[in-house]
């Protein structure tokens, strides 16, 4: 069985398919540490709904502060073994931090947020963007002057308010805040987020 975490001091239970994709996520880490490498997974030793190719992101928090976030945007594998491998990458591969050790293992909160396919945003302004993102929703993908950037649906926590959350988007992906571009290409994509 694997925990989740429901709001501060309070985990309760995942059952199913999503505790199998949460155990999935700490074996790989756990199995980085150890040997350096990603875990290996045999998509026919899970539930169906885990064999089938979905895109995920794996997010992890030490101490309620991001500890590393990686993903895939197009479903190139089972969710599961996306799964392994995004887990694995988030601990060990996201150049924002360190790696993860061992004794960082017991306190690690781990998420996976599984992606439905991208929908492109024929907007032709800030204003027609703004309009067209459902707040607390969608997950939003910028790609233009050779950059790109992606936040998920969970961002809208810290960032609530739209035009906030599309000028942190264009920060992120190193534009101004307030530049536009018509080239520019935007695609959203909701989450549904296991742990």
């Amino acid at each position: 069985m694997s925990w989740r975490d429901t709001g501060p001091g309070r985990r309760e239970a995942a059952e199913g398919p999503d505790a199998q994709l949460l155990e999935v996520a700490r074996d790989s880490i756990a199995h980085g540490v150890e040997h350096g490498t990603a875990l290996t997974v045999e998509p026919r030793a899970f539930d169906p709904t885990l064999r089938e190719p979905r895109a995920c992101f794996v997010t992890l928090h030490a101490r309620e502060k991001l500890r590393g976030c990686v993903g895939s945007l197009e479903a190139g594998a089972p969710l599961v073994v996306e799964t392994a491998r995004n887990a694995y990458r988030a601990a060990f591969e996201d150049p924002r931090f360190h790696f993860v050790r061992a004794p960082e293992l017991a306190d690690l909160a781990v998420s996976v947020s599984i992606l439905s396919p991208l929908e492109p945003l024929r907007v032709d302004s800030e204003a027609a963007l703004l309009g067209a993102i459902r707040p607390g929703v969608d997950g939003l993908v910028l790609r233009g002057d050779g950059r790109s950037a992606t936040f998920l649906p969970a961002v809208w926590r810290q960032l609530p308010d739209p035009k906030a959350f599309v000028a942190n988007l264009l920060r992120k992906a190193g534009l101004p805040e307030s530049a536009w571009s018509e080239d520019w290409c935007w695609q959203r994509f909701d989450a549904r987020e296991v742990g």
